[in-house]
């Protein structure tokens, strides 16, 4: 019997994404990524639901933040405002994990329906923020605006980051949340 080793979750991961980009998401069967982080399926069964949760799992975690954030923004903060902190605050935990953001996004880019899963997360995490919007006083359609220009301006400053090398996700939300407010001033 093999050594036991900690992580099970983390090299469950790490097994998938290299497999993934090896030979494709479809392609990749759960026995392979069990078999390749030393592991067995019921263990891989325990950490994860399927294969795509590997890509997509946390999410949870993740529209607990974004609420989270909104609702402690002062009073006086505008709706786009309190989107950027939560955005920022996203980003700086999303910045500890840059070389798995890289790898998660080639493999999601490779495959029409990862795409429409990001999308479909994408979508939800939107409405989670115009949510949280609403619960400080923004009237529609102004909470769902602020939530759906801020996700586009995450995205574009997401794609933006992981083709850098030499700056932080935090500095292109702000640069797109920037000039969001000078598109939108019609500057």
């Amino acid at each position: 019997m093999a050594r036991w080793e900690p992580d099970a979750r983390g090299r469950l991961a790490q097994a998938a994404l290299e497999l993934y980009l090896e030979r494709g998401f479809d392609q990749a069967t759960v026995a392979e990524i069990a078999e390749r982080a030393g592991l067995t399926e019921r263990t891989f069964f325990r950490h994860y639901g399927d294969k795509r949760e590997v890509l997509f799992g946390g999410q949870e975690a993740l529209h607990e933040l974004i609420s989270k954030i909104i609702a402690e923004q002062p009073d006086s903060a505008a709706p786009m405002a309190a989107m950027g902190a939560a955005l920022t605050a996203f980003a700086e935990l999303l910045a500890q994990r840059r070389d798995f953001a890289r790898q998660r996004q080639i493999v999601i880019d490779a495959n029409a329906s990862l795409q429409e899963r990001e999308l479909i997360k994408l979508t939800s995490l939107a409405a989670t923020a115009a949510s949280a919007l609403r619960e400080r006083g923004v009237t529609e359609p102004a909470a769902s605006l602020a939530a759906e220009a801020g996700l586009a301006a995450l995205r574009i400053a997401f794609a933006r980051w992981i083709q850098a090398e030499d700056r932080e996700l935090t500095e292109f939300v702000t640069e797109a949340l920037q000039v969001l407010e000078t598109v939108t001033a019609g500057r």
